[in-house]
């Protein structure tokens, strides 16, 4: 058996429930947005030395891979596979996590620029993955077609994780990316994390 079926040769593709559409279809750009982010969510984990972080990655990438089943399944299929539900505790796990690490003291103090500190530079390009995979989920929400409303609010709610995850990082090395400084003391940016 070979994972090379031919089946996609014309640009159509198979959901949980045996539905085949278009490769441009909204889901399978909303699942597909999931497949990027758990793949630079692996290489921010790669090169992360923070054990701690590199673990809650490591969940994070296998809830993400039932996130992304739950997206993959037609919504007229008949039965849809328990493993692929996502439910509120696993929001929840996020959301204290996301208090925990809030608790760190300087964490929020400002808008940070990417790129000061590697690890965390990574962590920013999931972020905007992340945001985008959500975008796309909203999308496809609002053009009248099922998600479950706890893969909205895990995305929402994993793009300030992984902010905090970059911030952390930072904290915890001594860097300091905060945007405003003696010649960008505007409070007019964007609250939009």
């Amino acid at each position: 058996m070979s994972i090379a079926t031919k089946r996609g040769d014309s640009g159509q593709t198979g959901l949980v429930g045996d539905v085949r559409v278009s490769k441009a279809d909204q889901r399978v750009e909303a699942y597909g947005c999931v497949d990027e982010l758990n793949s630079v969510l692996g290489f921010a984990r790669s090169i992360c030395k923070n054990m701690e972080i590199c673990s809650w990655t490591e969940s994070i990438q296998k809830t993400l891979f039932r996130l992304g089943a739950a997206l993959a399944t037609a919504p007229e299929a008949e039965k849809k596979q328990a493993e692929s539900s996502m439910t509120a505790g696993d929001v929840d796990g996020l959301t204290n996590l996301v208090h925990r690490i809030e608790a760190t003291p300087g964490i929020l103090s400002d808008w940070s620029v990417p790129g000061a500190h590697m690890e965390a530079a990574a962590f920013e390009i999931s972020r905007t993955v992340c945001r985008r995979a959500e975008r796309q989920v909203v999308r496809l929400v609002e053009s009248g077609d099922f998600v479950d409303p706890q893969v909205l609010a895990y995305l929402n709610r994993l793009s300030d994780l992984l902010w905090l995850f970059g911030r952390l990082l930072e904290v915890q090395a001594g860097v300091d990316s905060k945007l405003r400084d003696d010649t960008h003391k505007s409070t007019h940016w964007s609250k939009a994390w």
